[in-house]
């Protein structure tokens, strides 16, 4: 779904000011967040179901009140009110509630939504992105477990096990492959026919508010068919955004592109920039910051049971599976990380045993296998309550514990796995003054961007959304409620609510 040459043309043709107007919406980001919102604008829109009945009592009285009054249409902060879960936000919790009623609690209740496909309320729209629609899940190694139930992975009336029966195979323990995932995201734009919103290979640049009235030399007329009849924005819209970037070709050229917009949505998660730790030799070639550099290197027999140990840095559950790949490799390992084993801050201390067996052993493994005191797993060291001072040109890596001692370790490689940060290096300072705390970078678990929870606009710049993890949204199952306050609100601002 690569853009094609008459794409390119219809944003770069020069054209007088008269004709100029800009397209509704335009999302940036084509993982889940992005596929979900584009299903909203695309005219499905969720009803309660008659005759459901609601685990949660007073949710289901309130769904009665106006049971022809799409969900869409009704007052969200009132429905989600009095909600718990494992969400922050209240519209997460009232999407996944909906779709899901008692999955927290085991239960398999079916979704009490009943989906309607209106066109008349579609919002045209484009859905930029750089990889196949999935976004980051298609640069995850396939192998890899998801955390969350495979059920929680699923999207909007297409629930996920439902597809992978079609593939005739079930969930193990309950859980999925990344590559059951991307492929799902992939069948779910194409089975839902959302792929003409789609712009993929394309990487966005800038964006920037601009005068509409300052635009003379590109037009998007065409760019969606039949669109005049389709919306009722504000054409008389003193600024819109000017989005920039480039789309590569099939050859492999870099082609540049403008699109002017009335809002932009910010859906591109956080996969993009590793954290670095910002330490002396960082940059060192056998340094690494994403765990498919240790899996090169087994696949091209540069490590293995005989190499110097890889230092793994971190403790979370990416450096967790590299933990698990090195150990199935007979591959020696040194993990250093900063917390106690015990500290309830820990994600392992925060899963359920059973349904989590294989991080549950790596957290074994940190417990009983300190560089104090010989344990039960060979090739493992666990460095607990330390940090790296340094890296060496000699591979040697200097580590400092909670007491201030030092010590020195001869490794192969390492892999500096602490988490990532977005890159919205295309939006002025970084997105910095979006963020709640605009002193600090934009992070999706200590600093997200500052939106309206029940609209996800940007509280700082009208116009701009963000979702998913941008907006504190970590996991696939709540990013979808993100996208229907976006849906929502933005049906609002183009009169497209029923009265």
């Amino acid at each position: 779904m690569l853009p094609d040459r008459k794409m390119y043309a219809l944003l770069t043709r020069p054209q007088n000011k008269s004709g100029f107007k800009p397209l509704p919406v335009v999302i940036i980001g084509n993982g889940p967040s992005g596929i979900c919102l584009s299903y909203l604008l695309s005219g499905n829109i969720p009803y309660f179901k008659r005759g459901s009945l609601h685990p949660h009592p007073i949710l289901q009285r309130k769904l009665e009140e106006a049971p022809d009054v799409s969900v869409l249409d009704q007052d969200l902060e009132y429905l989600s009110e009095g909600l718990e879960g494992r969400s922050h936000s209240p519209v997460a919790l009232l999407f996944d509630t909906l779709q899901r009623p008692d999955t927290d609690f085991g239960g398999t209740a079916e979704s009490v939504l009943t989906w309607w496909h209106e066109t008349n309320r579609a919002i045209p729209h484009l859905v930029l992105g750089r990889n196949a629609p999935g976004g980051a899940w298609h640069s995850i190694e396939g192998s890899m477990v998801t955390l969350s139930r495979g059920e929680w992975m699923g999207l909007p009336d297409l629930p996920f096990k439902d597809w992978l029966k079609q593939k005739r195979r079930g969930l193990r323990n309950n859980r999925a492959t990344a590559e059951d995932i991307a492929q799902y995201y992939q069948h779910y734009v194409m089975k839902k026919g959302l792929q003409k919103n789609f712009r993929c290979g394309t990487v966005v640049t800038s964006v920037r508010k601009v005068s509409a009235e300052s635009i003379s030399n590109h037009t998007q007329k065409d760019l969606l068919k039949n669109s005049d009849s389709l919306w009722n924005f504000n054409e008389k819209s003193a600024e819109v955004f000017q989005v920039d970037g480039f789309f590569k070709t099939v050859k492999g050229d870099k082609e540049p592109f403008s699109i002017y917009a009335e809002n932009v949505v910010l859906a591109t998660g956080t996969y993009d920039s590793p954290t670095w730790l910002g330490v002396k030799g960082e940059n060192l070639s056998y340094v690494h910051h994403q765990l498919s550099a240790l899996e090169e290197a087994v696949k091209n027999s540069s490590i293995g049971i005989m190499s110097d140990p890889v230092l793994i840095v971190g403790a979370g559950l990416t450096a967790a599976d590299a933990i698990l790949f090195a150990h199935h490799c007979n591959i020696p390992v040194i993990h250093v990380f900063r917390r106690r084993v015990s500290d309830p801050g820990l994600i392992f201390n925060q899963l359920p045993k059973m349904m989590y067996p294989e991080y549950h052993k790596v957290h074994q493994m940190m417990k009983e296998q300190s560089a104090a005191c010989a344990g039960p797993y060979e090739c493992y060291v666990s460095l607990p309550e330390h940090h790296v001072l340094s890296f060496g040109k000699d591979k040697k890596c200097i580590f400092q514990d909670k007491n201030g001692y030092q010590k020195v370790y001869k490794i192969s490689m390492a892999l500096v796995l602490t988490g990532s940060n977005p890159n919205l290096s295309f939006l002025p300072n970084n997105a910095i003054d979006l963020a709640i705390d605009s002193d600090q970078p934009v992070n999706p678990k200590r600093n997200p961007i500052d939106v309206d929870p029940f609209t996800y606009e940007c509280t700082q710049e009208k116009g701009l959304y963000a979702l998913g993890p941008l907006a504190g949204d970590n996991f696939v199952r709540f990013v979808q409620g993100g996208a229907l306050a976006v849906a929502s609100s933005l049906l609002k601002k183009a009169n497209k609510n029923p009265p």
